[in-house]
């Protein structure tokens, strides 16, 4: 899924082309109070600006704020494809600010673009780039921006740069696949529920009439379906809004955090979902951990942010009270296991980390291992769907033929 990236500044945006001392023309992005500011501005940067125009995204104001506003959709995989290209930079000795300015040349996307031109700007003026990615809560997340901080008190930039690209495109690639094995039986039960409708509401009524004429009286079978057919032809547009209004008063409970606990608790109790739903949070909590651990953030800063991607309020919880237990002395296996939340291998394996030394090792371990029994599972329950929704649509359709064929039938038996 993409992400949407709001940007609020007062000073509007100008976009410049200028010729550098070698005579080269070269094009860019800039903030500033007016065009003299902004001109002003690109000359510091050793550039002789040739034009500059106001930016026509900058253009759009927020009522009510009288701030600039700025929406476009960044998808994760520019994010990730960004992190990389500016890891590999920083790699190859290319200092911070002269990386991103490249980046901003290479990027296609006009909000990404505006955003990485004010961070070049605010390293240019002193800024870490952790306090200027930091401006930017939407685009990036407190995971990136804690390993981004991590690497750069450490002096390894592009090494947690290139830990995060992977973090990102890994993530991705799951979602991907469970996507693509959910896609089938989705389009399968959307056409078939479409197709019953179809046939219900619209091509039994004109077979069924057949039987008005007759004073014969219609088995149990045809007369549930001439009502469900009649009540679908006359109150279909009935039927739609009480499912839009399901739909919204849904999604109005489970924004409410009394409704999120109570789907949270009721999925992690159904059979074969909540099992599911524990491996996958699992997975979520030993990758992101890992990561965080690697690129050099403290367990129990890192716990802190684990807390908030878990997905499952319930699970949530357990995190946060581990991050409370680290403090007095606890290990972080040891709530994990009192907790009953977490699958054991994933415990037992903590524990061996944290008795070794090796923590992120064994949770980098864990995650590869539930990542693929996600996956596997996925596919084994999509391929029991399958079945079970080509016997529903078999048994409904045939329920829809014997209502049609009894009464005929008895029709025939009647003459003779």
């Amino acid at each position: 899924m993409g992400q949407t990236l709001s940007l609020t500044n007062a000073m509007p945006v100008y976009e410049y082309s200028a010729l550098d001392q070698q005579g080269k023309k070269t094009r860019g992005i800039v903030d500033a109070d007016s065009r003299d500011a902004a001109r002003q501005k690109i000359r510091r940067q050793g550039l002789y600006p040739v034009d500059i125009r106001q930016s026509m995204a900058s253009g759009r104001k927020n009522e009510g704020s009288g701030l600039f506003s700025l929406r476009h959709r960044v998808p994760p995989r520019e994010i990730s494809g960004l992190t990389r290209q500016l890891a590999t930079l920083i790699d190859a000795g290319i200092p911070l600010v002269p990386a991103l300015a490249s980046l901003i040349e290479q990027t296609a996307n006009p909000g990404l673009k505006m955003v990485l031109a004010r961070i070049r700007d605010q390293v240019n003026e002193g800024n870490s780039l952790t306090a200027a990615l930091a401006e930017h809560p939407r685009l990036f997340s407190r995971i990136y921006i804690n390993m981004v901080q991590a690497g750069e008190a450490s002096g390894s930039l592009g090494v947690v740069l290139e830990r995060l690209a992977e973090f990102g495109e890994n993530q991705q690639a799951l979602k991907a696949r469970i996507r693509a094995a959910l896609l089938y039986p989705l389009f399968m039960a959307l056409v078939g529920s479409v197709v019953l409708f179809i046939l219900i509401a619209f091509i039994v009524p004109s077979i069924t009439r057949v039987f008005e004429g007759t004073s014969q009286a219609l088995p149990l079978p045809t007369i549930i379906l001439i009502g469900l057919s009649g009540f679908l032809a006359r109150y279909w547009w009935l039927l739609l809004l009480v499912i839009l209004a399901l739909g919204i008063g849904l999604k109005f409970l489970l924004a409410r955090p009394a409704g999120r606990r109570f789907r949270d608790r009721l999925l992690l109790r159904l059979p074969l979902v909540g099992p599911l739903a524990i491996k996958v949070a699992a997975a979520r909590f030993s990758r992101t951990l890992a990561s965080l651990l690697q690129a050099g953030v403290p367990l129990f800063t890192g716990l802190g942010i684990v807390r908030n991607i878990m997905g499952n309020v319930i699970l949530a919880e357990v995190v946060e009270e581990a991050a409370q237990e680290l403090e007095k002395g606890r290990g972080l296996s040891q709530v994990l296991r009192g907790s009953g939340r977490f699958p054991p291998m994933l415990v037992q394996m903590i524990s061996v980390g944290e008795q070794s030394g090796s923590l992120e090792k064994m949770l980098t371990k864990a995650a590869d291992s539930y990542e693929r029994e996600i996956e596997t599972r996925i596919l084994a329950l999509t391929s029991m769907i399958e079945p079970v929704m080509i016997l529903v649509m078999g048994l409904a359709v045939s329920f829809i033929v014997i209502s049609i064929l009894l009464p005929i039938f008895e029709m025939n038996q009647l003459i003779r």
